[in-house]
């Protein structure tokens, strides 16, 4: 009867501290060196603030990718074509206005509260601000790529592609001529999946309890941004698509690349090094019990 009733009493202790580490957040601390990180985010940031000031001397007066023929007839490939007589509203500017809401107000706010409620719930809001400082700095590295390559390419935005053309094959001047040939790759959709990656993938990182919401929330947010700039006839589908993928890879890679896991130990549960916990205690002698 003995035996029966250790077994048990350390049955029952083995479940409960099982129950309980099962139930307590197991959240990791992320490598970053906050000098380093904000001075590459600082940098990038003043970078892209640059580049648009000077945009009108940088960007080329004429397309350099521009889908017409030497005679000046369309070439612009089926693809792109269908999709854009598909989706594109009877009030692009209404579909432009909701993008860039989504884009640069919506997302942004969303990536700050979701860090900072989904920290709170794992009892990790102090570390909240690190998460941010690595998911601006991924957001800002993309923005930059994004920036150099639109300048490279200058292809016709499609709004500007089916402008009517004077006799001579002349196109009249639109209201932004400097943002005329920015179309490849979507910069609202480049933006919009670098903050949704980044932000769920330090929040998986850190292996908060809800970071499969922030990450869906995240991503619906981005595929909506991606639908209304084709619909806004800003951009061509396969714009895009190489926004979508060209954001994700680099929000989720330079978080996974640079600032992994250091440890895999609670971040708010530390025991002080040398302290140890003296062995439970049994409320009778387990000696000779077996």
């Amino acid at each position: 009867m003995r035996t029966w009733t250790t077994l048990a009493v350390l049955g029952g202790c083995l479940f409960a501290g099982h129950d309980a580490r099962a139930q307590e957040p197991r959240v990791r601390r992320l490598a970053y060196n906050e000098r380093i990180d904000l001075a590459i985010t600082a940098t990038a940031s003043v970078w892209f603030v640059a580049s648009e000031m000077l945009k009108s001397q940088l960007v080329p007066e004429k397309c350099r990718w521009c889908y017409r023929t030497k005679t000046g007839d369309d070439a612009l490939n089926r693809v792109d074509f269908s999709i854009r007589r598909a989706l594109l509203w009877n009030d692009p500017s209404l579909a432009g206005s909701i993008s860039s809401w989504i884009a640069f107000v919506g997302m942004p706010a969303l990536s700050i509260g979701g860090t900072m409620g989904i920290a709170a719930h794992d009892a990790n809001l102090s570390g909240a601000p690190s998460d941010l400082l690595i998911t601006t700095e991924a957001t800002m590295l993309a923005v930059d790529l994004n920036q150099l390559v639109k300048f490279a390419f200058a292809r016709e935005r499609p709004f500007v592609h089916f402008l009517p053309r004077a006799p001579d094959g002349a196109l009249a001047r639109t209201e932004s001529p400097s943002d005329d040939n920015l179309s490849f790759y979507s910069g609202h959709t480049n933006l919009a999946f670098a903050l949704a990656t980044s932000t769920g993938t330090v929040a998986l990182m850190r292996n908060y309890r809800l970071a499969p919401v922030i990450l869906g929330a995240g991503l619906a947010s981005a595929f909506t941004v991606g639908y209304l700039r084709i619909a806004a006839d800003k951009h061509y589908f396969s714009d895009v698509m190489v926004g979508a993928v060209v954001g994700s890879l680099v929000g989720t890679l330079v978080p996974l690349l640079f600032h992994r896991p250091s440890d895999a130990q609670p971040a708010t549960r530390s025991m002080p090094q040398g302290l140890t916990l003296p062995p439970p205690q049994l409320p009778f002698s387990y000696q000779g019990a077996w």
